[in-house]
């Protein structure tokens, strides 16, 4: 009887070890390296006649980046924009076509109808005029009602970002940092809240929060530290990195290394770029030469970098909008015959074929 009541425990043990397993947060899970790229302007591109080439070679936008060992897309989301591309019909359609080719898929909130980033964050204007209270409800709302626009379309994001670059906060002036952290607390809790009520039954995507000092330790400290005594759950860091604005790249090495050490988070350079022609350095030394082999070598050497981070934190790389038009051409992966440039073939070596 001993022997039996022995066994039945440990039956008992197992079954409830196996069904604990089922359960993982998210949060727990590996996060795969990300080989990305923020490709929002691709499809706007190719509709409007743009036809990209690879080795002078004709062939689909996304097709172009699977074949160099890209895995993952970075699609911005605009309240009601008025010039730009990138409402939530335009984002559904772009993430299904490439979910359909294996992509993985970041969802990136601007909370605005237009760029926000550290210089603005404009409020949409079906939001002017609101309340704290009201501005938190309105961000809970919104998010979950375009989270369940992508369930219900099956391009549910794999992780999502509240928020774009929000180093000095959101939706201003409500959310504006360093005066109003309490308020930019609440409204980023009520993003991740609406992504959480958005996801259903399914599994909920990675929270990144993501702010633009990749080589600044001292105001990514700043930043992190604070945020974090809010005690408000999250899964990874994200951070922009472009060298004329944050820092050298032993900058970039000893931000990582913080990063990974003190916070304990995964970590991807979300958003990375370097010009292919004199932009950036023309008036002051340049880390690598503005050319297409100068741009090649600078992602490669970020790569490098993100990989050797401690812990195996580093998490990935993504690029800044390879079909970017207009004063912003050079920063892109096509030269202006929208032939790819050599920056692209960066992660052939890294990838199986």
């Amino acid at each position: 009887m001993k022997i039996k009541m022995i066994s039945l425990k440990a039956v008992l043990f197992f079954v409830i070890i196996f069904l604990v397993s089922l359960c993982i947060p998210t949060s727990l899970y590996a996060l795969d390296y990300a080989i990305g790229a923020d490709l929002s302007f691709l499809k706007q591109a190719e509709e409007r006649g743009t036809v990209f080439k690879d080795g002078n070679e004709v062939k689909p936008r996304l097709q172009i980046f699977k074949d160099h060992g890209y895995n993952w897309i970075r699609l911005r989301l605009f309240h009601t924009p008025t010039y730009l591309p990138n409402n939530l019909e335009y984002t559904i359609a772009l993430a299904q076509e490439a979910k359909k080719l294996g992509y993985k898929f970041l969802l990136n909130y601007h909370y605005s109808d237009t760029w926000a980033d550290p210089g603005k964050q404009y409020i949409p204007k079906a939001w002017e005029d609101k309340s704290h209270e009201e501005l938190v409800q309105a961000v809970f709302e919104y998010t979950r009602d375009t989270i369940i626009a992508f369930r219900d379309a099956d391009v549910l994001p794999d992780m999502v970002q509240p928020g774009n670059e929000v180093i000095n906060g959101m939706l201003w002036p409500d959310g504006r940092l360093p005066n109003n952290w309490d308020n930019f607390a609440e409204l980023l809790k009520a993003g991740i809240d609406g992504v959480d009520a958005g996801c259903g039954n399914a599994q909920r995507p990675l929270i990144m929060i993501h702010i633009d000092r990749g080589a600044d330790m001292q105001r990514t400290k700043a930043f992190f530290d604070k945020w974090h005594s809010y005690g408000i759950d999250y899964d990874v860091i994200g951070q922009s990195y472009y060298p004329w604005w944050h820092g050298s790249l032993l900058d970039l090495r000893e931000n990582l290394i913080f990063m990974a050490n003190e916070y304990d988070k995964d970590i991807i350079l979300v958003e990375v770029a370097y010009n292919w022609r004199p932009t950036e350095y023309r008036n002051k030394p340049a880390p690598f030469p503005e050319t297409p082999e100068g741009q090649s070598q600078f992602l490669d050497e970020v790569h490098r970098m993100v990989l050797s981070t401690p812990g195996n934190r580093g998490k990935g790389v993504f690029w800044w909008e390879p079909a970017v038009t207009g004063g912003l051409r050079s920063r892109g992966m096509f030269d202006d015959d929208d032939n790819a440039l050599p920056v692209i073939t960066v992660f052939d070596k890294f990838t199986r074929h």
